[in-house]
C-alpha cells in the first residue's frame, strides 16, 4: 500500500474529537483526492506532514525540539519521505530528531493541524500536519539532531515560553489519549493494540 493510500485510509477511519478537527479531516481528504503528490514536499503550496509528541514513560514530561527556523519549541516531525505508512513517517521523524530508537507510537492520529510555514517559493504555504503520540522508555537518552537548536524535556504542565496554544492543546490531547486509549474500532487501523512499537522504513 502506498503512503498516499494509507494516509487516506487512516483519515477516512479517524474519528475527529470536535467540529473543527472534523473540518480539517475533510480538508485533508480533499487534498489527497486532488493531489497524487499530496504527501511530498514538492506538492505546492500545501502538503501533508507527520509529527509525534514524545512523552516520558510516566506520562509526566514531554520532549520538545527548538526549531532552528521558527525559533519555537515543537514536537518532533516533518516531511514525509519514502515511508510505508503515515505512522511510520511520524515515528521516523521522532527517532531521527530525538536519537531514541525504542519509541512506542500510537498508530491512530491524535490531532490535525494546518499551519503556515516558510516552505518553498509559493506563498502562502501550509503544512497539513497529522499529529501522533510516542512514549519513550524509562532509560531512554535523547540526543539533539542537526536540525534543532536544542532538545529538552519539560514538565507537561509547565511548557516553555516559546510554546503557543496549539502546542499546549497537543500536549493535553496526547495525555488524554494515553489515559483513555482509542476504541477497538479505531485501533483496528493498526490491526493490533493502539500503541505498538514499530520500525520505520529506510
Amino acid at each position: 500500500m502506498s503512503l498516499h493510500r494509507d494516509t487516506a485510509r487512516v483519515l477516512d477511519a479517524w474519528s475527529a474529537p470536535d467540529p473543527a478537527q472534523e473540518q480539517l479531516r475533510s480538508t485533508y481528504l480533499q487534498h489527497l483526492l486532488r493531489h497524487p503528490d499530496a504527501m511530498s514536499r514538492s506538492c505546492s503550496p500545501d502538503h501533508i506532514t507527520a509529527s509525534a509528541l514524545i512523552v516520558s514513560h510516566d506520562h509526566r514530561r514531554v520532549l520538545l525540539t527548538l526549531h532552528a527556523r521558527l525559533g519555537r519549541w515543537l514536537q518532533t516531525g516533518g516531511h514525509c519521505e519514502d515511508d510505508r505508512s503515515l505512522h511510520r513517517a511520524a515515528l521516523r521523524e521522532a527517532q531521527e530528531e530525538s536519537g531514541m530508537q525504542d519509541l512506542v507510537i500510537d498508530q491512530v492520529p491524535v490531532l490535525l493541524s494546518r499551519h503556515p510555514v516558510p516552505c518553498g517559493p509559493l506563498r502562502p504555504a501550509h503544512h497539513l500536519d497529522v499529529q501522533h503520540v510516542c512514549v519513550a522508555l524509562a532509560d531512554a537518552v535523547a540526543v539533539r539532531g542537526e536540525e534543532s537548536l536544542d532538545l529538552a524535556w519539560f514538565d507537561a504542565d509547565d511548557l516553555p515560553d516559546q510554546s503557543d496554544d496549539s502546542m499546549r492543546r497537543l500536549v493535553n490531547a496526547c495525555l488524554v489519549r494515553l489515559r483513555h486509549p482509542v476504541s477497538t474500532l479505531q485501533s483496528s487501523l493498526s490491526q493490533g493494540s493502539p500503541a505498538t512499537a514499530d520500525t520505520p522504513s529506510k
